[in-house]
């Protein structure tokens, strides 16, 4: 037997030692019900949340259904989003880009550096929350931080508007910004399900052969680094201009 053989068949027999047997359901013991402790070494706002305890989320059935939990979830969200805008002090205004809706935010005292730069972002939600103004947290926070402006594109959403009615819209809004923004000086951005979109957007923008933007951050936990590579352009530089 060759070593690397040898060695392989050496480690299957320890797996196959090292796994317990199936226990006979005849000889199975019950464990008692017991109450485990908040842990007190969290936060007081993560205790408060641990001692709710798991809960069982219900999907809507219908549109009505979804139309009602979204506008519940909106009306918590445009809670955040009214603290945000006055610890900013930015400037929101609505404004059509052929023909969909988007959200210009504007922080006051933008740098020199910054004055000629654009960030564009597609708001998470799982494509079916964030409607309207209750999309505009993440371009709110971006615009405050970066001290840049920022345009939110309101996409289309299920139930009323199913795929891939979002990256039609997203797409049309980037197709009509590169015609008087300098790609160079655009990024892109969005975390969740906008991160998801952010790729789509570039991988979308290659096939059509449109312009890049200079920059993406793709905010999604399940894009890995393989992704990126492929959705970022070779010939592209990495920074805004």
């Amino acid at each position: 037997m060759r070593p690397v053989a040898r060695l392989l068949a050496s480690a299957l027999l320890g797996v196959a030692l090292a796994t317990p047997a199936r226990a006979d359901p005849q000889q199975a013991r019950a464990v008692p019900a017991r109450t485990v402790p908040v842990p007190e070494t969290v936060s007081p706002q993560m205790q408060k949340l641990i001692a709710r305890g798991p809960t069982t989320p219900v999907a809507p059935r219908t549109a009505d259904e979804w139309h009602a939990v979204v506008a519940a979830a909106s009306e918590v969200e445009m809670t955040r989003i009214a603290a945000l805008r006055q610890r900013f002090s930015v400037v929101v205004i609505e404004k059509r880009i052929a023909g969909v809706r988007c959200y210009e935010v504007t922080p006051r005292g933008i740098p020199a550096r910054n004055r000629n730069r654009l960030l564009v972002t597609v708001h998470g939600g799982g494509y079916v929350y964030g409607p309207g103004e209750a999309g505009n947290l993440e371009a709110i926070t971006m615009a405050g931080f970066a001290r840049m402006r920022v345009l939110s594109i309101d996409y289309r959403m299920p139930p009323d508007w199913p795929y891939p009615a979002a990256m039609d819209d997203a797409m049309t809004v980037w197709k009509e910004i590169v015609r008087s923004v300098k790609p160079a000086r655009i990024g892109l951005f969005g975390s969740s399900t906008g991160g998801g979109m952010t790729l789509l957007m570039v991988q979308r923008a290659k096939a059509e052969g449109l312009p890049l933007p200079a920059a993406i951050a793709p905010g999604t936990p399940g894009l890995t680094s393989a992704r990126l590579a492929t959705a970022t352009s070779p010939t592209r530089q990495s920074t805004m201009s």
